[in-house]
């Protein structure tokens, strides 16, 4: 097991990965909005509200990566971690809405080209991925879960910019102002796309449907090589945010055990379980002979 020791230098590390690539985000955001105006690049503002979407994704996480080492209280007996599903929700609708808006944006553009700054394009792909690069790069090293899932945002990014340089040099050499309000569309699919996948997964959490790694059947199979369980049932599992769960179940057992013996049950119950990531699990014991309303 970690030490509190290097699991908090783990945490401030990860507080400080997030942290920076918040600041490297915002401040391209900015910088791409004006020059979006600059070059009159539908395909570059729709990068740049895609970024500043990224900016409060980051900004969430950087709170709640601190937030979620707060211990739970008389407010909030699981803890904070479920604050993270909250900050999901709120990031995926702005981006929702923000791309709704730039493909209409697009489909005017589509029908009345106008003409783009491709050399100010090209200049603002090449810095928007050595920016968005260096936040990726600095993500990656770190280790908890909040880096790992942001570095991939930060990823498309990266991508979507090379696709914009690529766009632009086109339309350096050739006259093609349908190009940019293409690439603008392109760039606000993909954001739907994967909006789709995250508000599918947060509207999971929110109605505490069973993580998709745990499975009722399989933890009744497990349990039952115990020779003093009976049976269980009544097996009810939810997630905190996606990745620390909740498990409660009622196992029945055979004989009449002593307290001692049930605890020495009990830990290894829970040890036998330690693989799906469970924050908190509560065991109803039951007498053989018992009846069970819920089972």
């Amino acid at each position: 097991m970690h030490s509190h020791s290097h699991t908090h230098t783990h945490s401030h590390d990860a507080t400080q990965n997030i942290g920076v690539a918040f600041w490297l985000n915002t401040g391209f955001a900015l910088i791409e909005l004006v020059g979006g105006m600059l070059t009159n690049s539908v395909a570059i503002l729709s990068d740049a509200l895609h970024d500043l979407g990224d900016s409060l994704s980051l900004g969430l996480a950087w709170y709640f990566e601190k937030k979620s080492t707060q211990k739970r209280d008389q407010h909030f007996t699981y803890g904070y971690r479920r604050f993270s599903v909250l900050g999901a929700l709120i990031n995926a609708l702005i981006l929702l809405v923000g791309s709704l808006f730039i493909i209409s944006e697009a489909i005017k553009r589509f029908q009345s080209p106008e003409a783009v700054h491709a050399g100010g394009m090209i200049g603002l792909a090449i810095l928007g991925i050595f920016a968005n690069g260096l936040a990726m790069l600095r993500l990656k090293k770190g280790h908890s879960h909040n880096e790992k899932v942001v570095s991939l945002h930060i990823l498309e990014d990266v991508l979507g910019w090379v696709a914009v340089l690529i766009g632009s040099i086109c339309m350096y050499f050739w006259e093609l102002p349908w190009l940019d309000p293409l690439l603008s569309l392109l760039i606000a699919c993909y954001i739907l796309f994967n909006i789709y996948g995250h508000l599918k997964g947060t509207f999971r959490i929110i109605l505490q449907a069973v993580p998709a790694n745990l499975s009722a059947e399989d933890i009744k199979q497990k349990l039952s090589r115990f020779t003093q369980v009976a049976e269980v049932h009544d097996v009810r599992a939810w997630t905190l945010d996606g990745n620390h769960h909740v498990l409660s179940l009622h196992v029945v057992l055979n004989g009449n055990p002593e307290l001692t013996q049930l605890e020495s049950l009990k830990k290894e119950i829970k040890a036998s379980l330690s693989d799906y990531h469970l924050q908190h699990v509560t065991l109803e014991f039951e007498a053989l002979d018992s009846a069970c309303k819920d089972a």
